[in-house]
């Protein structure tokens, strides 16, 4: 068959299918040019799931009379001249293929004008001819409508879905659209029916009344606010608390340049930046907004402009990794700043649920008597208890009264009157499972295994990543069978686990001794601890590997060295561990994601009792 030029109405078909998959594609276009054209209010109207109608007005700049069929070319642009323009893109669409694509598949009408000019319309029915443009009324800004979408194209209408389907995917564009710019007022209407309008938001009170909407009042009300810039970078918006975490991500609003991307780099980024704190195979809920040099991304890498390419790929993903961290580790799950924290519910040891505390409506706990007499102590009693205490007691293995950070906390009868401090004073432990504290908010419940397995954990971090991890020789070293394999390991890398605390030699064929062992895990259960780890090892035999491989399995070697369940614990000795809570960094959530403690203010314990009702 010989080469021929296609048509121009097939050309502008065929780049449809790249630009417009269904409705929702359509609107996000038509949005992009209004933003484009700086307006600061966008109306849109569906009926139909957007197969009937989609209609879109702004306030934008306009296109004057004589530039309206020269908006319908293909290839023809406002936003860019020549390949310096390409390199720096700084606006949402740049090709010039959205208005001919949507005119080629369905009947098009556009009514604009600019400020103080008259107005005029041009309109379409899809076969490539244009009437117009010809004088009507129109205030300053575009009317866009799009009827029939896919009318003359058969095969694609028919792979469109439901009516409520297609709208769904609509809503969600305008939304994800409404969470770029807060400069900018939107409102949305289905078959006549308003769904949202949103007004500008131009404080962060405001703003985050629009996330509330848009996202989610849990979310917002379970985030951490974050604007940080250093060397010509800057995130900012707002993250999740690692207790309020989804089994999906569809609450992961990423935006460069204000341009909405679902970038595999970026997503990578800030799930690292929770590594340590979220419970396996969660997800953390997001909206952030990365800022960056126009010529230090290429955002011509995809036709529906969704993925990005950074210059400095490895830059963009320290900065968001690592500062994303930092804020989660300075937050410390509420333990500073944060007046209130959610109660958790666990099902089935994943997910978490987290009802509000403040709300009157809810039922009271179902709590048992505890097993031990409570101990009632206010400020003064509790200061003048810890004055009889000198030296700052060991609450568990692992956790050592040498530690200064424990007894800085500690009141004396010099200063018992000094600010209580943030996680307050025990009052004492309920079905050896839960510290009961009492801090100037109210009641603090602690889940002393959790909160002392995060506090080893970031120890055992520390001295891994320093000078190694600090071990004590064992009074009698401990054999351990294991496989000709992993004796063999013990043997050729017997300076890594070293490393990590351990010392370990091969006896036999399939025999370990274990000599030394980490100091804040003496008192777990040694042959276990070390089967797990080099069990979960082997698969990691390079010296490199391995060495990553154990500071992982840093989180897991701390649980079996952390206080259990059941264990009775002195109030000197519950003390103790909340200082240490207060001088750990993440200390709001176990290694697993999990919150350690939660806060009762004494609102949430009246409304309980109906006091002042």
């Amino acid at each position: 068959m010989p080469i021929q030029q296609l048509p121009a109405q097939l050309v502008n078909q065929i780049a449809a299918g790249e630009v417009v998959e269904r409705p929702a594609s359509v609107v996000k276009e038509l949005m992009e040019n209004s933003l484009d054209a700086g307006a600061t209010q966008i109306d849109v109207e569906v009926e139909q799931g957007g197969a009937r109608l989609l209609r879109l007005r702004d306030n934008g700049h306009g296109i004057a009379p004589e530039q309206l069929t020269l908006a319908v070319s293909r290839h023809a642009t406002s936003k860019i001249s020549n390949l310096e323009d390409l390199e720096a893109v700084g606006s949402l669409g740049f090709r010039g293929e959205a208005l001919p694509s949507i005119g080629s598949v369905a009947r098009l009408r556009i009514a604009s004008a600019e400020a103080g000019q008259d107005a005029a319309e041009l309109v379409g029915d899809g076969s490539g001819e244009w009437q117009g443009p010809q004088p009507t009324a129109h205030p300053a800004g575009t009317t866009i409508e799009v009827r029939d979408l896919f009318f003359n194209t058969p095969a694609r209408r028919k792979f469109m879905r439901a009516e409520r389907t297609e709208f769904d995917h609509i809503e969600k564009t305008v939304r994800k659209l409404a969470l770029s710019r807060f400069d900018v007022g939107f409102s949305l209407r289905h078959n006549g029916k308003a769904r949202f309008r949103l007004p500008p938001a131009t404080s962060r009170t405001t703003q985050e009344h629009r996330i509330a909407e848009l996202v989610g009042a849990p979310f917002i009300s379970q985030s951490l606010h974050v604007d940080i810039a250093v060397g010509g970078l800057r995130v900012s918006g707002w993250i999740s608390q690692p207790t309020f975490s989804r089994s999906q991500g569809d609450m992961q609003h990423f935006y460069v340049n204000g341009r909405a991307i679902r970038d595999k780099l970026v997503i990578h980024a800030v799930r690292q930046a929770y590594h340590d704190v979220l419970f396996h195979g969660r997800q953390p809920a997001y909206v952030l907004f990365l800022e960056i040099d126009p010529r230090e991304v290429d955002v011509n890498v995809h036709p529906t402009k969704h993925e990005v390419r950074f210059r400095n790929s490895r830059g963009v993903y320290e900065f968001l990794m690592r500062n994303l961290a930092k804020v989660l580790e300075d937050s410390r799950g509420g333990a500073e700043g944060q007046s209130e924290v959610a109660l958790a519910e666990r099902h089935d040891g994943a997910g978490l649920a987290q009802p509000s505390l403040d709300q009157t409506s809810m039922g009271l706990p179902a709590w048992s008597a505890p097993t031990q007499q409570p101990i009632n102590l206010d400020q003064q009693t509790a200061a003048t208890l810890f004055a009889q205490e000198r030296v700052s007691p060991s609450y568990g293995a692992g956790v050592s009264a040498a530690n200064p950070a424990v007894g800085a906390g500690l009141a004396t009868s010099e200063d018992s009157d000094a600010e209580m401090p943030p996680m307050g004073y025990a009052l004492g432990q309920l079905h050896g499972i839960y510290i009961l504290a009492q801090n100037q908010q109210g009641l603090v419940l602690v889940d002393m295994h959790a909160a002392h397995e995060r506090i080893v954990y970031e120890r055992l971090k520390l001295q891994f990543g320093g000078d190694g991890v600090q071990s004590q020789p064992l009074l009698v070293p401990a054999r351990v069978a294991v496989s000709d394999r992993e004796a063999e390991q013990v043997e050729r890398h017997y300076q890594v686990f070293k490393q990590a605390g351990f010392v370990l030699e091969r006896l036999g064929p399939e025999t370990v001794t274990v000599r030394e062992v980490p100091v804040l895990l003496a008192q777990a259960d040694i042959e276990s601890l070390v089967r797990d780890v080099l069990s979960d090892l082997m698969e990691n035999l390079g010296a490199d590997r391995l060495r990553h491989a154990l500071e992982d399995k840093l989180s897991s070697m701390a649980c079996h060295g952390s206080v259990r369940a059941n264990r009775q614990l002195t109030v000197a000795e519950m003390n103790a561990l909340l200082r240490d809570m207060e001088a750990t960094p993440r200390s709001g959530q176990c290694n697993h994601g999990r919150p350690t403690w939660v806060q009762l203010t004494m609102k949430a314990l009246d409304a309980f009792f109906m006091r002042g009702q």
